[in-house]
C-alpha cells in the first residue's frame, strides 16, 4: 500500500502478537488492521476492554512496535520526527508529577517541544482557558480530582498546537459532568480545525461525537464507517405506536404484526417489528376508529451495533 498525505492515520494490516508465560505462548492482540483518518474528522475508536485499542494506540504512537504491517502519520513513517511533531497524546493512565502546578506541568512539556519565555506563557493561558483550569492554575496536581487531571492532561496534548490530537479512553472514570466537560472540549477541537482520534468502550460518547468509526474486537475490525451509515446497515428498526380505545378487536388484529403490546387501561402501546408494517398498522387503527397518540420510530444505536457483531463473533467461533 503507498501512504496517501490526504490521510492523518493510515495503517496496512497492522498486527501485534505478544508472547507471554515462561513458555512465551504467542498471544495476538491486534490482526490485519486496515484503518484511515481523514483531515478534519472526529474519529472513534471503539471496543471492550481488551480489544486491542490501547495496542493500536502504542503502536501509532511509536511506544511499541508493530510485529508485522505498516502504519504513517500524515503520510510519512512512525518513526519520523516531523509527524511527531504534529501531534499531541494523551495516554489512557498518564502519570502526572503531582506536585507540580497547572502552570509548571504545562511548562514542561511546553520546554519538551521547544517552547520558551512569553509566548508559552500565552500559550500556557490560552490553554487553561480553553479547558476550564485557569482558577486551578496555581495548585498542585495531587488536589485534583479525576476530571481535572483529565482536562489538564488534555491541555498537554496541546500545548505545542497539533494537528492530531490522540485520547487513549478520555472518559473513562469520569462522572457524568466530567465525561460531558471532556465531550465539549473534543467539539471545540474539531471546530478550530483539528482532527481528533480516541479510543472508548463507552458507545453513546462516540455516537454523539464522530464523524466516523471503526470497531474492534478481539484485535480484528468489524465495522468501519459513518456513524450513520453503519447504524442503517442491515438493521431493521422497530416503531412504536401509542393508540387509544382501541377495541379489542382491532388489536387481535394488530397482535400479528407486534413484537410487544402494552396496555395500561384505554392506551396500548405497541411494538411494530419494522418500518414496513407502519401502514398497515395505520389502517388497522383507521378502521377500529382509534385515536392515535404518537408514532416513534425507533433510531439504532452503536450499541445496538456492537451487540450484533459480538453475537455474530460468537455464532461463527463455535460453528
Amino acid at each position: 500500500m503507498t501512504p496517501s498525505p490526504d490521510l492523518v492515520v493510515q495503517t496496512d494490516q497492522l498486527s501485534k502478537i505478544f508472547r507471554v508465560g515462561f513458555w512465551g505462548k504467542r498471544v495476538t492482540v491486534v490482526e490485519g488492521l486496515n484503518l484511515d483518518v481523514r483531515r478534519g474528522e472526529v474519529f472513534g475508536f471503539l471496543g471492550p476492554n481488551g480489544a486491542g485499542k490501547t495496542t493500536t494506540l502504542k503502536m501509532l504512537m511509536g511506544l511499541i512496535y508493530p510485529t508485522s504491517g505498516q502504519a504513517w502519520l500524515f503520510g510519512k513513517d512512525l518513526g519520523d520526527p516531523q509527524s511527531k511533531a504534529r501531534l499531541g497524546f494523551l495516554p489512557e493512565s498518564p502519570y502526572f508529577y503531582d506536585y507540580l502546578t497547572s502552570r509548571e506541568f504545562l511548562r514542561f512539556y511546553g520546554h519538551l517541544f521547544g517552547l520558551w519565555g512569553a509566548a508559552l506563557d500565552k500559550r500556557i493561558d490560552e490553554l487553561l482557558e480553553l479547558v476550564g483550569m485557569t482558577p486551578a492554575k496555581d495548585l498542585q496536581l495531587r488536589k485534583f480530582s479525576k476530571g481535572m487531571l483529565q482536562r489538564v492532561g488534555i491541555a498537554q496534548a496541546l500545548i505545542n498546537d497539533p494537528e492530531l490530537v490522540v485520547l487513549d479512553e478520555p472518559m473513562s472514570g469520569l462522572d457524568p459532568i466530567g465525561r460531558k466537560e471532556v465531550r465539549d472540549l473534543i467539539l471545540r477541537l474539531k471546530e478550530s480545525g483539528k482532527t481528533v482520534l480516541f479510543s472508548s468502550h463507552i458507545l453513546h460518547d462516540a455516537e454523539v461525537l464522530c464523524d466516523r468509526v471503526a470497531m474492534i474486537l478481539k484485535g480484528r475490525l468489524v465495522a468501519c464507517g459513518r456513524v450513520t451509515d453503519l447504524l442503517d446497515e442491515g438493521a431493521s428498526h422497530p416503531v412504536e405506536l401509542v393508540v387509544d380505545r382501541l377495541t379489542q378487536e382491532g388489536l387481535a388484529h394488530l397482535r400479528p404484526l407486534a413484537d410487544k403490546v402494552v396496555v395500561q387501561g384505554d392506551r396500548i402501546l405497541i411494538v411494530l417489528k419494522s418500518q414496513q408494517q407502519v401502514g398497515a398498522a395505520l389502517e388497522i387503527v383507521r378502521a377500529a376508529k382509534a385515536c392515535l397518540v404518537s408514532l416513534n420510530p425507533q433510531k439504532g444505536s452503536l450499541e445496538d451495533l456492537f451487540i450484533r457483531e459480538v453475537e455474530g463473533h460468537r455464532s461463527s467461533t463455535e460453528r
